[in-house]
């Protein structure tokens, strides 16, 4: 990288992977929306679902996982060229 490089900090792959994880993490409390009762005296037992307790919590760590690895990546030779 020479000096006169007036690029950003990550390239624009990286940013286009950590929009990918934003959005998983989006999706994963999406997931975790719901399963409260109207009525404060009873019990629903949908708050417990797979989906709230598995499935959303996954996918909302992989959000994170995947924007780490936008962060920590570099670019290959051939990438830093174009810009």
């Amino acid at each position: 990288m020479s000096s006169d490089n007036k690029g950003f900090a990550i390239p624009r792959e990286n940013y286009k992977i950590l929009l990918i994880g934003l959005g998983l993490i989006v999706l994963g409390y999406i997931l975790m929306i719901g399963g409260g009762s109207d009525d404060p005296n009873k019990f629903n037992p949908e708050i417990f679902s797979a989906q709230r307790i598995t499935v959303a919590p996954v996918v909302c760590l992989a959000g994170f996982v995947t924007i780490i690895v936008a962060i920590m990546r570099k670019p290959k030779a051939n990438e830093a060229n174009k810009e």
